[in-house]
């Protein structure tokens, strides 16, 4: 008699399913043998350390194809100014409220996470500040940053690099052009390394339960009620006065792109929509040209979502190990996120690695504390990529309106069907 093989089931085959069985097995785990939770510990670090060793060529292709791509501001005209300057006031919004919303609610205050557990030779010093961090930011060599994994260094090789490119002109799109194709291929590791997820996620949460006990979901709760929430409230009230002001209502404008957000929502990342964004506000009346610049060119630097998870992940960070950051502290991180946010939805799990690259700065904090938020990652995905979604989509609108270049009638007869 033959067995018949054993079929899986389809929702099995998702990932984000599968990061939930991960988390659940490992809350399981983590609760009733403490210490084996404690010694899944590796799993989570591992994960984090493939993360981690992708984060500088990432953020160096990401920026430089970005700064490169709009380098010439007479070909992208007015509509394009306009355009970057909108993405950067709502970018500096979103990254100033998530600030202000972790500070009041304090999401990881009470965690009380040990340094020793984790990294007894992390470096607690972080006084830099003047002229010495302005050296700070100058590395030895130009693969320095790579190699000790500095981002601002990286930042600022990145920024001379591009700027080397445009003077090359015509030359430098060889170059360019190779740093493209070099880089697609860190986002295809990076989406091999997603698919080891659900083994990080369940060593994440088998260790941060082993150690600190049940209590500590109610931090990780509190982490993704306050994203949500917020990334609720920017679109409805942010975004929602944007949309009052250029004269539509936000919440009929959701129920027009509700199927993108839907199909957001199952895949946690907004790039899969975007063909189909792109032809769904040509026909709510957007003019082509304006669709096809402003919409791809929000996917880099107009990421309202992932803006407040970054601020309020990083901040949660800091409250868990009771450090009581200072004003100048905060703004570097809001000015790093202002930077490394751009192109962070390019990839799914692309904002986990900006939250990498942000908190590696900052050397009070071993990066592996990462594996505090690891497990509910996955959950905090789908907000800010629905949020990305909604955000560049409003801007679209309201870009095409300033523009005159939106018509009227059929938007009108679109949005109220």
């Amino acid at each position: 008699m033959k067995l018949k093989s054993l079929k899986i089931p389809n929702f099995l085959k998702n990932l984000y399913v599968q990061v939930i069985i991960g988390m659940i097995l490992g809350i399981l785990v983590g609760y009733f043998y403490p210490n084996i939770g404690i010694s899944l510990e590796p799993l989570g670090k591992g994960f984090i350390n493939l993360i981690k060793m992708l984060i500088t060529p990432i953020i160096f292709g990401t920026l430089v194809t970005g700064i490169v791509g709009v380098r010439d501001f007479k070909k992208i005209g007015k509509l394009g100014i306009k355009a970057l300057v909108y993405f950067e006031i709502m970018s500096t919004i979103a990254l100033l409220i998530g600030i202000i919303v972790a500070e009041v609610i304090q999401p990881g205050h009470g965690i009380n996470f040990n340094f020793n557990v984790i990294s007894p030779t992390s470096n607690t010093n972080n006084s830099i500040n003047g002229v010495d961090f302005l050296l700070h930011i100058i590395p030895n060599t130009v693969f320095s940053g790579f190699v000790n994994g500095d981002i601002l260094q990286v930042l600022l090789v990145s920024i001379l690099f591009s700027v080397g490119l445009i003077k090359l002109k015509e030359s430098g799109e060889v170059v360019l052009n190779v740093i493209d194709k070099v880089t697609k291929v860190f986002y295809e590791m990076v989406r091999m390394v997603t698919y080891l997820a659900p083994i990080g996620a369940f060593g994440a949460m088998g260790f941060t339960i082993g150690n600190h006990g049940i209590e500590a979901l109610q931090n990780l709760l509190t982490l993704i009620l306050s994203v949500y929430s917020t990334c609720g409230v920017f679109v409805l009230i942010g975004l929602g006065i944007v949309a009052k002001i250029s004269g539509f209502n936000i919440i009929k404008f959701l129920i027009y792109i509700k199927d993108e957000i839907l199909l957001v929502l199952a895949t946690s990342s907004s790039e899969v929509v975007l063909p189909k964004i792109m032809e769904k506000l040509e026909k709510l009346g957007c003019e082509k040209s304006v669709v096809g610049f402003v919409v791809p060119t929000g996917y880099s630097f107009n990421l309202d979502g992932t803006c407040i998870y970054l601020t309020i992940a990083t901040m949660f960070i800091f409250q868990a190990f009771n450090i009581n950051i200072s004003l100048n502290d905060k703004l570097l991180i809001f000015l790093i996120l202002l930077i490394t946010s751009k192109g962070a939805a390019a990839v799914t799990g692309g904002g986990f690695i900006v939250l990498s690259a942000t908190l590696s700065e900052f050397h009070q904090i071993p990066i592996e504390s990462l594996t505090l938020i690891l497990g509910v990652d996955r959950i905090l995905s789908e907000v800010r990529a629905i949020t990305n979604l909604i955000g560049n989509s409003v801007g679209t609108v309201v870009i095409a309106k300033w523009e005159n270049l939106l018509d009227k009638e059929r938007f009108e007869k679109e949005l109220n069907k």
